[in-house]
């Protein structure tokens, strides 16, 4: 898979972009842990939100196969209690929506407890979303490539890419 290492402007104009589609105020934000928290913040600040909130959550790798692997139920590791979310506009932000497990099980659980949710990533792979024509309430840009932000250049895996 292609891999596109995305710079600091960039991130910044993503945001920018992000902000300009609301089409109404958020009472909360749910921010996803771990790729979320750097947007989630930014765009906590360009909308001067205060009620801000956080899910982890995680799938198992209990299938074999790949395909398996996706259809595996989340695990909430994290997660608002329901009055914090009860009756509120919320926006629930992440990095990227790649396959859209993710925001997808917060964004039902955000809804389940009586929240009413939107969901924001900078970035969109309708190549991987295994929700058909589910995609996000609001993104960025559009891309078929594994994105590597600045957070993450120098760290891990993608210590290679630091020079890119």
């Amino acid at each position: 898979m292609r891999r596109e290492l995305v710079a600091w402007e960039e991130v910044d104009r993503l945001i920018d972009h992000l902000v300009v589609q609301f089409d109404h105020e958020f009472e909360a934000m749910v921010i996803i842990t771990r790729g979320g928290i750097v947007p989630g913040g930014m765009l906590a600040e360009a909308l001067g939100m205060t009620h801000i909130l956080t899910a982890a959550v995680d799938f198992p790798a209990e299938m074999d196969g790949e395909r398996a692997k996706l259809l595996v139920w989340p695990q909430f590791i994290q997660f608002p209690e329901n009055e914090l979310l009860s009756g509120r506009r919320t926006l629930v932000v992440d990095d990227v929506w790649g396959s859209g497990r993710t925001s997808t099980a917060v964004k039902n659980r955000v809804s389940a407890a009586g929240g009413l949710p939107s969901t924001a990533v900078m970035h969109f792979n309708p190549h991987r979303n295994l929700f058909g024509s589910a995609r996000p309430d609001y993104y960025a840009a559009s891309t078929d490539a594994h994105i590597v932000y600045p957070w993450e250049a120098q760290r891990g895996d993608d210590r290679m890419l630091r020079d890119y």
